[in-house]
């Protein structure tokens, strides 16, 4: 995901730069139903280490809420921010 904007994790003290980051999102079966389900257990999102572990990704676990926080405060991009094709989303490119 690209994020124009930096942002703040709870329990996490840093303030993560604007940039382009890896987001995981772990989710487990749900057995015992006529149909296929998965339940989200956990959402995590990796950033460059700082101090000792410089160099090294650390993968730091929010939740789903913080998530959305996050991706709407994305959707208000700066004004020094370009607005080009690359920044839009397919779903806007059709509008």
């Amino acid at each position: 995901m690209t994020f124009f904007r930096p942002f703040t994790l709870v329990g996490n003290p840093d303030v993560i730069p604007p940039g382009d980051y890896e987001v995981l999102i772990e989710e487990e079966r749900l057995d015992g139903r006529g149909f296929l389900a998965y339940r989200k257990t956990a959402t995590y999102v990796f950033v460059a280490g700082k101090g000792r572990n410089a160099g090294k990704m650390e993968k730091l676990e929010f939740s789903g809420i913080d998530l959305e926080t996050m991706l709407g405060q994305n959707r208000e991009t700066p004004e020094n921010t370009p607005t080009g094709d690359a920044a839009l989303s397919p779903q806007e490119d059709l509008k």
